[in-house]
């Protein structure tokens, strides 16, 4: 009987790791499949090579980003073999995915540095033992223009045009380059190259993922699973999390920051953040989800989800501060470790938004309007909702929101 048709023991560890594979995502394709390669992987010892491809575009990593590292982590504590694939080849491509214009490719210079970024965050999450890091430059270059061509006889442009974000524009008659093309099937002979079981991706990676398969099959392998994991809901609970929408946590914000931004969740998102962030089991999960129905306090576990993500970026005494600083807060008291700022006069800071800005508190001056117009700006100790207030020289203690506080000396 040859290997391939071998049906090995659909074990309980085999049932876990399909739990664990599943946990929080999005869509699993093909699932049968991925049974089957669990299955021989734990029979012959033998581990799956996981990828996740990421084109260093400019990195602001926030923990909506940690979703698929997250997952890549659950599967190397399984035993598996992650493939952090740099796209430096393809990054000089560009790639419009869910979007209606190319995205700019990057030069050299700037894929390095930011490929370097990217790894060095995200080894705060993976195990870098289990880690392989590769650059798609290393079979991409060797193809030339005859290896190209051969790859591209290899799909279809009725394929393609299945793409849902390429359809629209060819409807409206939006400009596709050939380039464009390109992308999705470099991206799918990156598969081919490093022989992947499972590739990892975001809900708008679908496509280019399924062409991986595809070009597998067309290369005489064993087509890759795809595991696609939802966008993270930010703070207000509405939108994913976004920078932009100023939604966010960033996983280099400040300990007593990052905490006090995971308390102001809901209680009801908090299981989904479990879902996504945690790395405690599904069962240790499910069991404090049930003391929660069964009428303990709610705060508690959202307590213990936002140690457990300051002690991933952090420490567990950051942890434990942090916890300190809130619980102070929640009294109504300002924390002990605020820091103290100088701010010159300056037509920089002639506005209160401007001296926000200054002090730190607020990345920009509209940030700092929209919290003195919501009430969310205090002036030792009160409300102040005018824009134009001036402030003469002088020190001040003041607060953005409910964490963020610093004694402000404003000299003219």
């Amino acid at each position: 009987m040859t290997e391939a048709a071998t049906n090995y023991p659909i074990t309980p560890d085999v049932e876990k790791a399909l739990a664990i594979t599943k946990r929080g995502c999005d869509e699993l394709l093909i699932e049968a499949d991925w049974v089957k390669k669990l299955a021989k992987s734990a029979a012959t010892g033998v581990p799956l090579r996981i990828k996740l491809g990421l084109d260093p575009t400019a990195p602001d990593i926030h923990l909506g980003h940690t979703v698929v590292l997250n997952k890549l982590r659950q599967l190397q504590d399984l035993g598996h073999t992650v493939i952090f694939l740099i796209g430096d080849f393809t990054s000089m491509i560009g790639d419009p995915s869910g979007r209606n214009a190319t995205r700019p490719p990057l030069t050299p210079e700037q894929i390095k540095v930011n490929a370097e970024t990217y790894y060095k965050q995200a080894s705060l999450i993976l195990d870098e033992s289990k880690t392989e890091i590769r650059y798609n430059s290393e079979w991409c270059d060797p193809l030339g223009a005859r290896g190209m061509i051969q790859l591209a006889s290899r799909y279809t442009v009725a394929q393609m045009l299945e793409r849902d974000d390429f359809t629209k524009r060819y409807d409206s008659g939006v400009p596709i380059s050939v380039h464009e093309f390109l992308y999705p099937l470099m991206q799918g002979y990156d598969s081919v190259a490093l022989k992947s079981d499972l590739e990892l991706g975001g809900t708008d990676q679908k496509f280019n993922l399924l062409v991986g398969r595809a070009l597998q099959k067309e290369y005489g392998q064993e087509p890759q699973c795809i595991l696609t994991m939802p966008l993270l809901v930010g703070l207000d609970g509405v939108d994913k999390m976004s920078k932009s929408k100023n939604n966010y946590i960033g996983i280099t914000e400040a300990p007593s920051e990052m905490f006090g931004k995971v308390m102001s969740i809901s209680d009801e998102m908090m299981w989904t953040w479990y879902d996504l962030l945690s790395f405690q089991s599904i069962e240790a999960i499910a069991a404090l989800k049930a003391e929660v129905a069964a009428g303990r306090n709610p705060r508690d576990a959202k307590v213990g989800l936002a140690q457990e993500i300051v002690v991933r970026f952090h420490s567990q005494s950051a942890a434990e501060q942090a916890l300190e600083a809130f619980n102070h807060r929640a009294k109504g008291g300002v924390p002990d470790d605020i820091p103290s700022i100088t701010v010159e006069s300056s037509p920089a800071t002639s506005t209160l938004g401007g001296i926000l800005k200054a002090a730190g508190l607020v990345e920009s001056a509209s940030e700092a309007n929209r919290a003195i117009d919501q009430g969310g700006f205090k002036l030792n100790g009160e409300v102040v909702k005018d824009r134009g207030l001036k402030l003469p020289a002088g020190e001040y203690l003041m607060q953005v929101g409910k964490r963020r506080f610093a004694k402000v000396t404003f000299t003219h």
